[in-house]
């Protein structure tokens, strides 16, 4: 059976779950049903639950052994030993959320009991109510010793000193997790109630990032005291406690990771829901941005009284809202917890599976490596590498989709010339967690992608899937990696346990909050 999707028209400007036709099987953007998952089309049969649960089983095996046992912090990552795990030393509170997600699916899925679960999340959420933070804000600092809780104070590369960083994004993954264990978990509710009722995003929004815009951007973050070797900028959005000093850059741009910040700060009342349509969907269309890869198309359109061009990048005969590097990860994380493509069916509900159809394409049909899913990951050669389809990234220096990175750029019209307009692609590497977040949009695809994976390529290992495959070298970053399984774990939850993950977010006020503000944008996503 062909992996390529056919081109038939996209549902979704009626208001309806946009559909795709697939050769043999077709299937829904998502459903409004968390129990009726992919509704009116793919549902998974006996072998499909039973290959999953093994997968689900395994990857959690991986988690289990990043995390201390007597912290209940789990490790960055570890080697591809389980059974004596070397762990990295470090953490981040999105590894620490990741864990916390992962717990709540591996309970829903059965693979540990909820005694266990509640155990593991206490005492992961005992350790964090103790941890050195920064306390006016309710925020915690970049990189802890997973087996002592302690913040680091050199990188953990342990080359050289560091100023404890407050990042905006990695603070938003933990609170994301803090807002499903209070939901999916009522015996630690209490307990994340504590430290999400401390965390103020408000910290991060700085109202004047776009001077005449009537909303501002999120920063990146902040330190306490100010680094000796990076230029800040002292100040206080919150109005609350002593200034810190923040680092110069904002996250501009709006189909990036960072949105999940946005929406808990929105949804909490610490940001203005304006701020959504403050961030860039894709750069302006003039010759002063010609140093993106490609021009956009797209109109302009006003929401709560900010123009916003609604432009798009052209891969394949689809109209594409581009992410920052073409991957997975940007895309469809924040997905996990929003129920995107439902709530705005107009805009990610286009988008969402438009990037998954580029991703299968690019790999199946354009590069032809014979697997696709493309995501930041461990590179097979050592260390860690972005990986995404080129084409439908704003990234001028391209999230590449192979080893040799190869870089796409079909010029600027009307600016510049193209300075590889048809590439020619090289080993191929694949990152299974990215066909793990394809899952909610093309299921049938995205298993047998991974069963492939699995069998043919061996990246599998007693933790689940390695973190990436080389296709055509053979080469497998034999490593786990926290973050990484989370997403294989929270998509499964998903997918195969009721949205398990969705519906513990985006209770209450999420979906008060959240849902109108998304549901009025339309993207100038779709097909040509």
């Amino acid at each position: 059976m062909t992996a390529t999707i056919s081109r038939r028209t996209l549902l979704a400007a009626t208001g309806s779950a946009a559909l795709i036709s697939t050769t043999g099987a077709s299937y829904a953007g998502a459903s409004a049903d968390p129990g009726q998952l992919l509704k009116g089309g793919w549902h998974p049969d006996r072998h499909d639950r039973a290959l999953v649960g093994r997968w689900a089983r395994d990857t959690w095996r991986s988690l289990v052994a990043m995390t201390d046992e007597h912290t209940g912090l789990p490790a960055d990552n570890i080697g591809e030993s389980v059974s004596s795990p070397v762990r990295s030393k470090y953490t981040s509170p999105t590894n620490i959320g990741g864990y916390l997600w992962s717990t709540v699916v591996a309970r829903r899925l059965g693979v540990i009991s909820p005694h266990e679960a509640l155990r593991r999340i206490t005492q992961t959420l005992t350790t964090m109510s103790r941890v050195e933070h920064h306390e006016p804000s309710g925020m915690y600092f970049n990189w802890y010793d997973e087996s002592t809780g302690e913040v680091l104070h050199v990188d953990p590369d342990g080359t050289k000193a560091i100023t404890p960083f407050v990042s905006s994004v990695d603070n938003g993954w933990f609170a994301a997790a803090l807002m499903v264990v209070r939901n999916a978990e009522p015996g630690a509710r209490r307990l994340a109630d504590s430290l999400l009722d401390k965390m103020n995003f408000g910290y991060y929004y700085n109202p004047a990032a776009r001077p005449g815009v009537a909303a501002g951007l999120l920063r990146g973050g902040f330190f306490v005291t100010p680094p000796p070797d990076e230029e800040t900028e002292k100040g206080n959005h919150a109005g609350t406690g002593p200034d810190v000093y923040y680092r110069k850059f904002h996250y501009d741009t709006c189909n990036t990771e960072p949105r999940i910040a946005s929406y808990i700060g929105i949804s909490r009342g610490q940001i203005p829901p304006a701020h959504f349509f403050a961030t860039q969907r894709v750069f302006p269309d003039s010759c002063d941005w010609s140093w993106l890869e490609q021009k956009a198309v797209g109109v302009h359109r006003t929401y709560l009284g900010i123009d916003v061009f609604e432009g798009a990048f052209s891969y394949r005969g689809m109209r594409i809202v581009p992410s920052w590097g073409g991957d997975m990860f940007e895309a469809l994380m924040p997905d996990l917890f929003v129920p995107e493509a439902t709530w705005a069916p107009r805009s990610w509900g286009l988008n969402h599976p438009l990037t998954v159809r580029a991703h299968l394409e690019h790999g199946m049909d354009d590069a032809k490596y014979g697997y696709w899913g493309f995501s930041p990951a461990s590179n097979p050669k050592g260390g860690y590498s972005v990986y995404g389809v080129d084409a439908i990234g704003m990234d001028p220096g391209g999230y590449p989709s192979d080893l040799e990175a190869t870089n796409y750029d079909i010029g600027f019209a009307g600016c510049r010339e193209g300075t590889n307009p048809d590439p020619t692609y090289g080993d191929g590497v694949v990152t299974p967690h990215a066909s793990f977040l394809a899952m909610q949009y093309a299921p049938r695809q995205a298993l047998d992608n991974l069963a492939r994976i699995e069998s043919n390529l061996h990246a599998y290992g007693g933790g689940g899937f390695y973190d990436s495959v080389a296709v055509r070298s053979g080469l497998i970053a034999k490593r786990y990696l926290a973050l990484d399984q989370a997403m294989v774990m929270g998509a499964i939850g998903n997918v195969f346990g009721g949205d398990v993950i969705r519906r513990n977010f985006s209770a209450g006020d999420v979906a008060r909050r959240i849902r109108p503000l998304i549901a009025q944008e339309q993207f100038s996503a779709g097909l040509d």
